[in-house]
């Protein structure tokens, strides 16, 4: 473990320090934060038929500044326990700085829980800050000690609250101070499709997972019966889509979150058949991270229409 924080980027070759720090720093992965906000704000115009953008642009900040503090401590846990060993785009392992990290993703958190109290403060209403309030500690317990609980396997449930139901149900509130069914059945797609992405992350770890103790689902079934449960947890996303479109909670429109469908179904083949070769499926989480931000948008889009 104190090996992996003695990595200078500046020993690293040029182009292999870029596609590391590109890594490490995962641009596509702050759809996670975008699409829970962008969902509840499309529900809530649904609705209304009206958007506050100022509260929506802060919330959208803030929520991104909130996941790069949850991404940071990550890493910061992750190399205390030393299951980031053989992480070589580790954040920390890059930096060797793990205390500067540390207090980096400190900043941005206060930074985003202000935004947040400044929406809570225009709307006279600590409904909002205590939804986020509550998404931070979810997210602190995920990796954080003493309870580390994404080691005893409970980071996709953790991760299906936070962005789910607290997450989209926050953004919807702050644009109506109200709730509603449809915000309720966008928050559980939102929810599935974000814990697949972490679910899916896990089957190329499963070596340092098993010898750091960390139980995470895949180590839990095994490769080959976690791979057979991702088309099932896919397909109860469409089914949720459909259902809410018969209830009346989405329009028609929200059928075009089936142009997804190929990209679900190459998730789950190239998981499928590659479930065992932890050199294969680096990216796959990836393929994950594309699924989550065409269901979003096309969920966004729909609701706007």
């Amino acid at each position: 473990m104190v090996k992996s924080l003695e990595i200078d980027s500046s020993e690293l070759p040029p182009e292999p320090s870029r596609k590391l720090w590109m890594a490490a720093i995962k641009f596509p992965m702050y759809s996670v934060a975008i699409v829970p906000i962008a969902t509840g704000t499309a529900v809530a115009y649904r609705n209304t038929g009206a958007i506050n953008w100022n509260i929506f642009l802060i919330f959208l900040i803030s929520a991104v500044l909130i996941l790069v503090w949850e991404n940071l401590c990550n890493d910061v846990f992750d190399a205390e326990t030393g299951i980031d060993i053989n992480k070589a785009h580790s954040v920390v392992n890059l930096t060797g700085k793990k205390n500067l990290i540390f207090a980096i993703a400190n900043i941005c958190l206060i930074l985003g829980i202000s935004g947040v109290l400044v929406i809570s403060w225009l709307q006279q209403d600590v409904i909002v800050i205590s939804a986020i309030a509550l998404c931070c500690f979810l997210g602190y317990i995920y990796q954080g000690p003493p309870f580390r609980l994404g080691y005893q396997g409970w980071g996709e449930v953790l991760c299906f609250f936070a962005f789910g139901p607290l997450g989209v149900s926050a953004a919807y509130y702050s644009q109506t101070k109200s709730w509603s069914g449809g915000s309720i059945a966008a928050a559980i797609i939102v929810g599935i499709i974000t814990s697949l992405i972490l679910f899916c992350s896990h089957f190329n770890q499963v070596a340092d997972d098993t010898a750091a103790g960390k139980r995470s689902p895949v180590v839990r079934l095994g490769t080959k019966r976690a791979a057979q449960l991702l088309p099932w947890l896919c397909g109860v996303i469409y089914a949720i889509v459909i259902l809410a479109i018969a209830f009346n909670f989405f329009p028609l429109w929200t059928a075009i979150v089936l142009i997804s469908l190929p990209i679900a179904w190459k998730l789950c083949q190239f998981i499928g058949d590659n479930h065992d070769r932890a050199d294969l499926l680096l990216n796959c989480r990836f393929i994950a991270v594309a699924l989550h931000f065409v269901v979003g948008s096309c969920l966004s889009i729909s609701l706007i229409l």
